[in-house]
């Protein structure tokens, strides 16, 4: 039996969890956002920087952790935890997570302290508004925007008022210090050949 969803109806993680048909969703603060299959170029960035994080993180014996979408990530208000109160869950393509208790069989309760999402045609304004605003809001320490086409990444931290400070975007060939992991810088060049 096919699921019919109403697109302008709101849902919990509750609803989510119940949906048990093949294709990828996100919830903004209620709302159904579809996701699409990933290109060849986002996928190749996302993978060499997911193993860059993830070598970096496992040589130095962080107590952080590193995970690729699919991937739920549960951002509750108001530290709500139970799935029918909890609007938003979304599938970024890497989150860095130095909290373990934030980290159950689900995937993330809370905020990660590091979001990268890969750009791409359909998801560009998605990225940049939505999930922005989203992740500011949700108190995501640093957020990564990554244009392969472009290749270019803007970098945002959070503030202590809670707002993203204005980004930093690195183009050509660059280091970008990662300031979840202090001591991991990432070269531009190494991002973009793959």
């Amino acid at each position: 039996m096919e699921l019919t969803l109403n697109m302008n109806w709101q849902y919990t993680y509750a609803d989510y969890l119940q949906w048990l048909d093949d294709k990828r969703r996100e919830l903004i603060n209620g709302f159904i956002r579809m996701m699409s299959a990933p290109t060849t170029t986002h996928a190749g960035v996302t993978g060499g920087l997911h193993a860059l994080l993830y070598y970096f993180i496992k040589r130095r014996s962080e107590k952080c952790k590193v995970f690729a979408a699919p991937f739920d990530v549960r951002l509750p208000k108001n530290g709500e935890k139970n799935d029918d109160k909890i609007f938003s869950v979304v599938q970024p393509d890497i989150v860095v997570i130095c909290d373990p208790s934030k980290i159950d069989e689900k995937g993330c309760l809370g905020a990660p302290d590091m979001v990268v999402e890969v750009l791409s045609p359909s998801t560009r304004k998605y990225d940049l508004n939505e999930k922005f605003n989203l992740y500011e809001a949700s108190g995501v320490k640093e957020y990564w925007i990554v244009e392969p086409f472009a290749k270019d990444v803007a970098v945002f931290l959070l503030q202590e008022n809670g707002n993203y400070a204005e980004g930093v975007i690195y183009r050509g060939s660059t280091k970008i210090p990662v300031q979840t992991l202090p001591g991991l810088e990432v070269d531009t060049e190494e991002l973009f050949t793959r």
